[in-house]
């Protein structure tokens, strides 16, 4: 389920739902909607992957850098 993964992003990396929710999706509503149960289309679904795996990496190149 996406939002399990999500919650778990947003506690590895200390971010708030809303930041998170403004930076992959602009909409800060985003992640409060997933908890109450919002179905995000499958584009959206990829869209908030991608962000999650490329924010991971580049927080990692920016840790070694």
């Amino acid at each position: 389920m996406l939002i399990r993964t999500i919650e778990k992003f947003l506690r590895e990396q200390n971010m708030a739902a809303t930041k998170f929710g403004r930076l992959a999706t602009r909409d800060p509503r985003f992640v409060l909607d997933l908890r109450m149960g919002r179905t995000p289309r499958p584009e959206t679904q990829s869209r908030v992957e991608h962000f999650m795996n490329t924010y991971t990496q580049e927080t990692k190149g920016m840790v070694h850098a």
